[in-house]
C-alpha cells in the first residue's frame, strides 16, 4: 500500500500548506485564545517564570520524535501504518513533544533558568474520519524548565488544576497514574463532560534520561512536562459539534472561531450515505482507512462527516459464492464501509456524491473486480 509509505512530494507539499490555527501570523483564531488562556494561568501561578515559544517546521529528525523522548525501538506508534515518515531519518512530527529535546539543548550553559517552554502546532497522523478527529491536528506541549532538582509531584497537580480552570472553568477533573517514555510520575488528566469523563491532557515530569539527552544534568535540573490535544479542548469548551468548524469557512462559522464564547447552533446540510463493499489487506483499519480516504480526496476531503467500519469477514468466513464475485485472496478481508457526505458550506447532488463514492472505492479497493456507480 503506497498510501503507506513514505510520503511523496505533493504530500509533502500538501501537508505543509496547511494553515497552522495556533499561529497568529497565518490568522486569528479561537485556539490561539485558548492557549493563551492556559498560558497566562500557568504564569499567574509562576511568579517570575519567564516564556519562551517555539515554533518550529513539523518536519523533525525521527530521533527527536521517538528516539530522544526515550521510546523504544519497536514501540507501535513508530510504525508506518500511524506515522508520515518524509524518508528512514525524517518525518511529520506525530507530537509536538518532538520540539522538546533540541529546545532544551539552550540552557546547558545558562544559570537561574524558570522558564516554560510552550511549543504549539500541526502534528501529523493517521486517524479514523468522524467528527472528533482529523488527521493534522493541533498540540501544544507546555514544560517548565528550572535549574532546580527539586520539582516535585505537588507541582504537577498544581499545574493540571490551573491548566483545566484556564480551559474548563469549574469542570470536575481526576487524573490517573500513565507511563510517558519521557516523563516520571506521569499523569492523564480527565474532565466531565455531559456526564462521560474525557481525556484532556497527560503530564509528568521531565524524566532524567531526557534532561541527560539535551545536555542537563539531573542532578541541577527538572522540570514539568504537559502536552494536549488543541481541538478537543476547544470543542469542550465552546460546545462545538464537529471538528471540521473549526477551518470551516462559511461565515457564521468562521465567525465563531475568533472568540472563546459559547457555540451558536447553525442549521446543519442535508447528509448522504454510501456504503461500500471492499476487498482490502488483513491489516487495515478505521485510521488506515481514513487516512487513505483523506489521501484520495485530497482538498475535498471536508465533505466526508464520519467513516464507519460496519463489519469485516474474512476470506475462510465468506461463502464460496461472494469468494468468487469479490475475487478475494485468502490473506484479504472484505470490509463494508458507510460513508456519510456532509459538505458543511453546499449541499450535495446525487451524481456528485456518488462520484466521491467511487473515488473512495478505487483509493481504498484492492481487489480485481470494481463496483462502481
Amino acid at each position: 500500500m503506497s498510501q503507506l509509505d513514505y510520503l511523496t512530494p505533493d504530500q509533502l507539499s500538501r501537508s505543509l500548506s496547511l494553515r497552522d490555527l495556533t499561529d497568529p501570523a497565518q490568522g486569528e483564531h479561537a485556539i490561539q485564545a485558548l492557549l493563551e488562556a492556559v498560558v497566562t494561568a500557568l504564569l499567574t501561578e509562576w511568579s517570575g517564570t519567564t516564556l519562551r515559544y517555539v515554533r518550529n517546521v513539523p518536519v523533525v529528525p525521527v530521533r527527536d520524535n521517538y528516539d530522544r523522548l526515550g521510546y523504544a525501538r519497536d514501540d507501535v506508534t513508530r510504525v508506518r501504518r500511524y506515522t508520515r515518515y518524509v524518508s528512514p531519518t525524517v518525518m511529520l512530527r506525530s507530537h509536538t513533544s518532538a520540539e522538546l529535546p533540541a529546545a532544551l539543548e539552550v540552557y546547558a550553559d545558562q544559570q537561574d533558568v524558570d522558564e516554560l517552554i510552550v511549543a504549539p502546532g500541526l502534528v501529523y497522523r493517521r486517524d479514523a474520519v468522524d467528527r472528533t478527529h482529523v488527521g493534522e491536528p493541533h498540540q501544544a506541549d507546555l514544560w517548565r524548565i528550572r535549574s532546580t532538582p527539586s520539582t516535585d509531584d505537588a507541582e504537577i497537580v498544581t499545574m493540571i488544576g490551573r491548566v483545566v480552570e484556564a480551559i474548563l472553568p469549574d469542570a470536575e477533573w481526576k487524573v490517573t497514574d500513565v507511563v510517558h517514555p519521557y516523563t516520571t510520575s506521569g499523569r492523564q488528566i480527565d474532565v466531565l463532560h455531559d456526564g462521560e469523563w474525557l481525556e484532556l491532557a497527560e503530564c509528568g515530569r521531565i524524566h532524567p534520561d531526557v534532561l541527560r539527552g539535551s545536555g542537563l544534568n539531573p542532578d541541577r535540573w527538572s522540570g514539568l512536562a504537559l502536552g494536549m490535544g488543541l481541538e478537543r479542548a476547544l470543542m469542550l469548551r465552546k460546545a462545538v459539534p464537529d471538528i471540521r468548524y473549526l477551518r470551516a469557512q462559511d461565515p457564521r462559522i468562521a465567525a465563531q472561531m475568533l472568540t472563546l464564547e459559547s457555540w451558536q447552533h447553525v442549521s446543519m446540510l442535508p447528509s448522504s450515505r454510501r456504503d461500500i463493499s471492499v476487498v482490502t489487506g488483513q491489516e487495515e483499519d478505521e485510521e488506515t482507512l481514513g487516512d487513505r480516504i483523506r489521501t484520495a480526496l485530497g482538498d475535498d476531503a471536508d465533505v466526508i462527516e464520519s467513516v464507519e467500519l460496519l463489519s469485516r469477514t474474512t476470506y475462510d468466513d465468506l461463502p464460496a459464492a461472494a469468494r468468487s464475485r469479490l475475487g478475494i485472496e485468502p490473506d484479504q478481508v472484505n470490509l463494508l464501509v458507510r460513508i456519510t457526505l456532509r459538505p458543511i458550506d453546499r449541499t450535495l447532488t446525487s451524481e456528485q456524491a456518488n462520484t466521491i463514492r467511487n473515488t473512495i472505492y478505487k483509493a481504498v479497493h484492492e481487489g480485481p473486480v470494481m463496483e462502481l456507480i
